[in-house]
């Protein structure tokens, strides 16, 4: 595929300040999760901009589907190459992050400053809630797509309990991936040219330092495939149960700050990074779990489409999707029995079960389960 091709020429083609337009426009509104970030870009760049058609939209998704990282974040850097070359997709990328990265930051500072206040705890018990319903609800839609037979299925449920048991949450991405690969090809024979994805070695356990922090967020962006929210397994894994730098509180409280802001869930990083580290912790965290995503895209996107021909690479994404459904679904039951402690809590989460049902925004939800604990403890 040569890059004029996949420029569609024909088309619009922006202005590096049309470019910045658009990605700090949705860095600021994006809210909702990646499903809610690559419908608000298709509604911006195929139907309102004419940058590209529908078709080749829907193979880049496709594309980014094969390759770890945020999927959102990826389409936009993809679009940002596609039009403007590597400027464009460097400039796509940091207009896209840096909204989301700077409102984490400061709510890092907030949270450090005022988290051990009784206003500030009463707001996060309120907040707790509504995000475990968020997951569950992207667990819901996830899996169905995700459990294409019975096969994968019990491949899914298999990396649920071995979390639980406490095997490798990267070892098990990657078995149920090759697992369900050599299932579907069976009779096939090798691929010429098969593409493998070797997971980083585990870091030892050490105590924290700014390049163990940089290294572990390379690792966890390296090979993280599926919703932003299988990040929080990844990150229970490696920051609570591994290296032990955070308390499963400090890690549930990540996830409500990365659910009150807009933009990619990744960011999450950016408030563990300060927690951690203060504000060279937080610029290490950002750029250690966004670094693989800007390199991914802007080496493959020549090549990669045509790996969605291949029968070999179509069942490797089936099998690291369906593992990625049963991490998510370990992690929240982990963050379930900390959010869900009491009546109020349990409340909190139906009402927001039921709003979410009703199409309520994801963001506005967060907002209401503040307000609400901020409620319970005036009462």
């Amino acid at each position: 595929m040569n890059i004029a091709a996949t420029r569609s020429p024909a088309l619009y083609s922006p202005t590096m300040r049309e470019l910045v337009r658009l990605c700090l426009q949705l860095g600021f509104t994006a809210f909702g999760g990646p499903a809610a970030h690559i419908a608000m870009l298709r509604d911006e760049a195929v139907t309102r901009r004419g940058w590209l058609t529908d078709q080749h939209f829907l193979d880049l998704l496709g594309a980014t589907n094969l390759i770890p990282g945020p999927n959102s974040t990826e389409m936009v850097l993809h679009i940002g190459y596609l039009r403007r070359d590597w400027p464009g997709l460097l400039v796509a990328g940091l207009c896209f992050i840096s909204p989301a990265a700077l409102a984490v930051l400061a709510l890092a500072w907030l949270y450090q400053a005022y988290g051990s206040l009784p206003q500030a705890a009463w707001l996060l018990y309120g907040v707790k809630p509504v995000v475990i319903v968020l997951i569950v609800q992207a667990l819901w839609l996830l899996g169905r797509t995700a459990a294409r037979n019975l096969w994968s299925a019990l491949v899914g449920a298999s990396v649920f309990l071995l979390y639980l048991l406490g095997v490798n949450e990267i070892a098990l991405l990657f078995g149920a991936a090759l697992l369900v690969t050599l299932a579907a090809n069976a009779g096939r024979g090798l691929p010429s040219a098969a593409v493998l994805l070797t997971p980083l070695a585990a870091l030892p356990a050490l105590p924290f330092t700014l390049s163990g922090l940089f290294w572990t967020f390379l690792k966890i962006g390296s090979v993280l495939y599926g919703s932003g929210y299988v990040l929080f397994a990844f990150m229970q894994a490696e920051f609570v149960t591994r290296l032990g730098w955070l308390s499963q509180q400090q890690l549930i409280d990540a996830i409500a700050v990365g659910q009150l802001t807009p933009g990619p869930l990744f960011t999450s990083a950016t408030f563990v990074g300060y927690i951690l580290g203060g504000l060279p912790g937080s610029l290490v965290a950002t750029i250690g779990i966004f670094l693989p995503s800007f390199l991914l895209v802007g080496l493959t996107a020549r090549w990669l489409p045509r790996l969605r021909q291949s029968a070999w690479a179509s069942a490797f994404l089936d099998g690291v999707n369906i593992a990625s459904v049963g991490l998510m679904a370990a992690v929240a039951c982990q963050l379930g029995a900390t959010a869900l402690i009491d009546l109020p809590t349990i409340g909190i989460a139906v009402l927001a079960a039921v709003l979410l049902r009703s199409k309520v925004n994801s963001a506005l939800l967060v907002l209401g389960g503040a307000l609400a604990g901020l409620l319970v403890s005036l009462l």
